[in-house]
């Protein structure tokens, strides 16, 4: 039991901490706003092996650059809407363990992805074959930190709402 008392805690974290930088009860900015990263993250892994199956994949390449930016800067935007949704879980829960471990992982994956946009300035060519590991192991890390954060919402529920709403969608009415 947390300090707050499990059904106190557990409430807590159906609640934004700020309904205007995190998102409304019941709608979190958080999960929309990581199709940003992962969306342009895979596009430039595509574009990436694209750039050795076309004559000058320099094209591709630098377009797979540009994409790893911007996948590096909505990370940050997801992260920091995700780290107030982070703040209403209370400590020493597995559901707290389980956000430490997905916060830690999404770091090493901005990192990991700001490494290797900072390693493709100024290449011309089709990407290098170790960047494009690179790029593979970020996505297999970012895959296992989805993974946490649909335990964290589909799981333990934080930002999700609470049952007695749910269950209203599923009252049948009859006209």
């Amino acid at each position: 039991m947390d300090a707050m008392g499990t059904d106190e805690g557990h409430r807590r974290t159906k609640q934004p901490l700020s309904a205007a930088l995190a998102g409304p009860y019941g709608h979190p900015f958080h999960p929309m706003l990581v199709t940003v990263p992962i969306g342009a993250w895979v596009s430039s892994l595509v574009l990436d092996v694209g750039s050795h199956l076309v004559g000058d994949g320099a094209g591709l390449a630098d377009a797979a650059r540009w994409l790893i930016a911007i996948g590096v800067i909505g990370a940050l935007a997801a992260g920091a809407v995700g780290f107030l949704d982070f703040l209403t879980i209370p400590p020493h829960t597995g559901a707290h363990r389980t956000a430490v471990t997905h916060l830690s992982v999404n770091l090493s994956v901005i990192v990991l992805f700001a490494v290797n946009w900072l390693w493709r300035i100024g290449d011309t060519g089709p990407t290098a074959a170790g960047q494009i590991v690179l790029s593979a192991v970020g996505l297999a890390a970012l895959g296992v930190s989805g993974w946490l954060g649909g335990r964290l919402a589909y799981h333990f529920g934080v930002r999700v709402a609470r049952e007695s709403d749910q269950a209203s969608g599923f009252t049948e009415k009859r006209s």
